[in-house]
């Protein structure tokens, strides 16, 4: 599984279902492009290399190589990243399958701009990839054909990514998260004898302003796909290709 995560809004923005590939992380960047507008995020990762060549793919910009002497072919045009796009690294030092050493590594962009953007957080001050994981962490436990070493894997990729866009959904907009809670001015009554309401309760889909309100589960069952939505599926086709399930 593939995520891209905002953790302003603990929110999911993307993933890929797929092996770990270069061709599924330029398919997780942009299915993100796709669904966010010119602003470019600040980037965290691992150190695995695959997303720097997708990241240039998605965000960077094409130039010119200047030729080596003044015979021979131009050299081919090439990617570079521009100065909005900012990406850093979480490497990992392990000995015998423990982290030993954690280190932070700038692989796009200036280290002043970054820590301007660290500062700036309302998330983390620090270079990292907590959110993610422990985002990762409630898909395992909430979601049955992710939880490790059971007889609940899926068997077939195309019905395990339509799983997850339902449990994507239901994550999104019926199921509070309690880090985005807000305390009420004041308290309010509920039914019966029990204890005044102190928070209001958020769904990431509600702090990213995608709804006002917690959805129930009747609700997102039933809820009628726009048609000026389903006019525009043809021109993100190409980004949800069809599984191959002997991948």
């Amino acid at each position: 599984m593939w995520i891209a995560f905002a953790p302003v809004w603990r929110l999911v923005i993307a993933f890929v279902v797929g092996k770990r590939t270069q061709e599924q992380a330029d398919l997780l960047l942009a299915r993100v492009r796709a669904v966010t507008d010119d602003h470019i995020p600040f980037f965290t990762s691992d150190q695995w290399g695959a997303y720097d060549q997708a990241l240039l793919k998605a965000y960077g910009e094409r130039y010119q190589p200047q030729r080596q002497g003044h015979k021979g072919r131009y050299p081919l045009p090439q990617l570079r990243p521009t100065p909005e796009l900012l990406y850093a690294q979480v490497v990992k030092r392990r000995e015998k399958g423990r982290v030993v050493e954690i280190t932070r590594k700038i692989i796009f962009g200036d280290e002043e701009a970054i820590k301007s953007k660290l500062a700036d957080s309302a998330n983390s001050t620090t270079i990292n990839t907590s959110f993610v994981e422990r985002d990762n962490l409630t898909w395992r436990e909430r979601n049955r054909r992710l939880t490790r070493k059971t007889t609940g894997f899926s068997k077939d990729l195309t019905w395990m990514e339509k799983q997850f866009w339902l449990s994507m959904a239901y994550y999104h907009f019926c199921l509070p998260h309690k880090s985005l809670r807000q305390k009420l001015p004041e308290l309010k009554p509920t039914r019966g004898n029990g204890s005044p309401q102190k928070w209001k309760q958020i769904t990431p889909a509600m702090a990213a302003g995608m709804t006002d309100h917690l959805w129930t589960t009747s609700e997102l069952l039933g809820y009628r796909v726009p048609a000026h939505f389903l006019d525009t599926l043809d021109s993100i086709a190409h980004l949800f290709p069809r599984l191959d399930d002997s991948n």
